[in-house]
């Protein structure tokens, strides 16, 4: 049952990441596009606690890394701090609320295109903050808040009733 769930959340992270850059980059918002793997990775996290979000967000975050060529390691650094700080979560805010996972997956969102941002600035790329809030970081996360209702609760009833539940759920 373990590997069936790892199977299916690579799956998941895989189809999420041709959407996003596929489908999502034709449905854009103020120019942004969504973090689908982003939301993934908060929900997940949300869900299961901060080591299975650190878990999930560095390995699709590397996945994510690979898929576009550009800085690897940027994505898996930012996707497993946010996935931990998500499943910080797990036990102080009640899960089954679609109103805190909107804040919770918009409040992980601001944290990981703000890490995604500085870590660019380490890197020598330089941008202005107030472009990078207002073109990128801001856009991309009312974008996920809006998302966030109409995932939530699949992903949530998968995790604790379908097929990624796990025994201790």
């Amino acid at each position: 049952m373990r590997k069936l769930r790892g199977v299916l959340l690579f799956l998941i992270v895989g189809v999420a990441l041709i959407l996003q850059a596929t489908v999502f980059d034709f449905i854009r918002i103020l120019g942004a596009k969504p973090d689908l793997i982003m939301l993934i990775v908060i929900f997940y996290g949300f869900i299961h606690g901060p080591r299975e979000g650190a878990y999930l967000g560095f390995l699709a975050g590397l996945l994510m890394d690979f898929a576009t060529g550009h800085y690897i390691g940027l994505n898996a650094l930012s996707k497993m701090a946010v996935g931990y700080l998500a499943g910080m979560g797990e036990e102080r805010l009640y899960q089954e609320n679609t109103f805190i996972a909107v804040f919770v997956a918009m409040a992980g969102t601001l944290v990981g295109q703000t890490i995604n941002f500085l870590l660019l600035l380490m890197v020598g790329i330089k941008i202005s903050v107030g472009s990078a809030l207002l073109t990128v970081i801001l856009p991309v996360t009312f974008y996920n808040g809006l998302l966030t209702p109409f995932l939530y609760g699949l992903f949530y009833r998968s995790n604790t009733r379908g097929l990624l539940k796990t025994p201790d759920l």
